[in-house]
């Protein structure tokens, strides 16, 4: 590394840390609310600075929709919750044209998709179309309603729920949709230190504390400057491939692994994992990035790609036991 580069990375460095400010911020005003989910919130966040979109799955009573909610309090940007249900028609979502009998011409009426920050909860309780709807927008960042295409809103961020215990009256999302995704995270149960606390602050019919506002979209658009700027080591280049490619040809690393997995990542999952990695050195207030980073992020951008064999599900194995493997066999840098 010559002096000039070193030089550079300190300045990336300094920039980090001076716009991971406000981030931090808002990290501690969902604190004052949210006990235990730290690596949630984290992880929103990791998802918001990326320019991707979360699916968060976990049983009922995790605070998933609350955290997503405080979320959205704490920036200066449009926010709309939408609960999906099997009624739902893709024209709730996107919006459609409304007839005009006095000049016999349409008007637009805009749904509630165009928004910064959109909570679709319970996304897996809404029939395809709706779905496909709302996968649309996502990947595409418009929407076209009649003739006529209308640009989302920026940022744009759809942070969706899904709960993974109840499969009646669920229309499960396809795995080539779920690939929309640029992380899924996995809300498991607080601890016992935890749940106490969160029995002394929510036990009570009225819960005082609210989220002020803390960050502007601007924040968001400068973040986003300096992330693409964070240095990234060519060796940290070549162990995301690896552990990319991994995942479809296993052999070298683990032996017999091959047999669980019916289906590696994608591409898709090297470019997430770059950026996440990214990020994630961003609001540690580096201007590098380290092998610690990608392995942070390796199950959240992993999971939902890796699709595993009958062999793997009659010996209970799930996605996340092959992306924890390979991350113990793939050499790190």
């Amino acid at each position: 590394m010559t002096r000039t580069s070193t030089f550079d990375i300190k300045g990336i460095a300094e920039l980090a840390r001076q716009r991971a400010e406000p981030f931090v911020r808002l990290t501690g005003e969902i604190a004052r609310v949210i006990v235990g989910q730290d690596n949630m919130v984290r992880k929103l966040l990791i998802g918001l600075l990326s320019d991707g979109h979360v699916l968060l799955e976990g049983v009922p009573g995790l605070a998933k929709t609350m955290t997503v909610s405080c979320l959205a309090r704490g920036i200066e940007a449009k926010f709309q919750r939408i609960q999906f249900t099997p009624d739902l028609l893709p024209a709730d979502l996107t919006g459609t044209q409304i007839y005009r009998p006095t000049d016999g011409s349409f008007t637009v009426k805009k749904g509630p998709i165009f928004a910064n920050l959109i909570l679709a909860d319970e996304v897996n309780r809404a029939p395809a179309k709706v779905q496909s709807a709302l996968l649309e927008a996502m990947q595409e960042r418009q929407v076209t309603i009649g003739e006529e295409t209308f640009a989302l809103p920026r940022p744009f961020l759809v942070l969706a729920t899904q709960n993974p215990i109840e499969q009646e009256g669920t229309y499960p999302l396809p795995e080539a949709q779920v690939d929309r995704f640029m992380l899924k995270l996995v809300v498991t149960y607080p601890n016992k230190e935890e749940e106490r606390e969160i029995l002394e602050r929510m036990s009570r019919t009225q819960v005082c504390a609210e989220i002020r506002p803390v960050l502007a979209p601007g924040d968001i658009d400068a973040a986003r400057q300096v992330i693409d700027q964070i240095y990234i080591d060519d060796k940290v280049k070549e162990y995301i491939v690896e552990l990319v490619t991994a995942s479809r040809n296993p052999e070298p690393y683990v032996p017999g692994l091959k047999e669980l997995i019916e289906y590696g990542a994608s591409p898709r999952a090297t470019i997430y994992l770059t950026i996440t990695a990214k990020v994630s050195a961003f609001l540690a207030g580096r201007g590098y990035v380290v092998p610690q980073d990608v392995k942070d992020m390796a199950h959240e951008v992993l999971r939902h790609r890796i699709i595993v064999t009958y062999e793997a599900e009659a010996e209970e194995k799930v996605s996340d036991d092959v992306v924890t493997m390979l991350l113990d066999h793939v050499p790190v840098p």
